[in-house]
């Protein structure tokens, strides 16, 4: 597919995002949320031995989610040290998983080729949407399954990289990856390859010892805000270190100076015509 003459160079964006994702330590944070791998997993209800493709695997919560239930797992990510955690983890637990270098745009895998082909909070990112979501079709086979863990715009995590693009502004022409957490989005973009498209709202809780415990986390091992913060002057830094504690504190449940921070997210799961 030839891209128009004003697109968006895909390509450098996803050497930034590579270097953004691979800066940190993703899997600091990453292994906070493990728990929605694993009701990614339970929702999906797959038969054990089911070939599966987790695209864009960061340290590998759906890997080891499928893997636990015995499914025949691919770990796929374009950022080599994350699938380096993944593998240690899997090889922790003794699982024989796959661990392949892969571009979620552009998947090295033939049509049809997987009964089930998961992402948690990884495609997402993905800057051409529309060409990662038909990749994700493309390598599934006909009557099996896509299910995906994506925050949606009203989430914190959503309202989190607003602030951050108002220190640091997006790639021009890329679209919010909230976006796949929305239900239009999703109809319009997998409907066409689709039998049945089902979307449930779900939470995740941010659990951290205070605010600034959480933005110390983030701006130390979580890549985007990481690159954030370092391309930042002090002055700036301090400016979004502040929108970030402000955000914190508009939605922050806890009341004992801890954080207990809900953040909606979108379970999907999607058969495949």
């Amino acid at each position: 597919m030839t891209e128009p003459a004003d697109a968006p160079d895909y390509v450098a964006i996803k050497a930034k995002q590579n270097a953004a994702w691979g800066s940190g330590d993703y899997a600091k944070v990453g292994s906070t949320i493990q728990i929605t791998g694993e009701d990614l997993a339970e929702a999906m209800d797959l038969r054990p031995g089911s070939n599966v493709l987790d695209v864009a695997a960061g340290n590998g919560n759906a890997t080891l989610a499928f893997a636990r239930r015995w499914s025949n797992v691919t770990s796929t990510d374009y950022v080599d040290t994350l699938l380096n955690r993944g593998k240690a983890r899997a090889d922790a637990e003794g699982h024989a998983i796959k661990f392949q270098i892969a571009d979620a745009e552009k998947l090295p895998f033939s049509d049809g080729e997987f009964d089930a082909v998961v992402s948690t909070f990884g495609v997402m990112f993905a800057p051409n949407q529309s060409q990662a979501a038909a990749e994700l079709l493309r390598v599934c086979r006909s009557g099996g399954k896509i299910g995906l863990a994506n925050w949606t715009p009203p989430s914190f995590i959503g309202a989190l990289f607003k602030t951050l693009g108002k220190h640091v502004p997006p790639p021009a022409g890329v679209s919010s990856p909230a976006l796949w957490g929305t239900q239009d989005w999703l109809d319009t973009t997998f409907g066409k390859g689709a039998s049945t498209i089902d979307i449930k709202p779900k939470e995740f809780i941010f659990r951290y010892l205070a605010p600034e415990h959480f933005v110390e986390i983030f701006r130390t091992y979580y890549g985007p805000v990481h690159k954030a913060f370092l391309s930042l002057d002090n002055d700036s830094q301090q400016a979004l270190k502040k929108d970030i504690l402000d955000l914190i504190g508009n939605k922050n449940t806890a009341t004992d100076g801890s954080m207990r921070l809900p953040s909606e997210y979108a379970e999907v799961i999607i058969t495949k015509a």
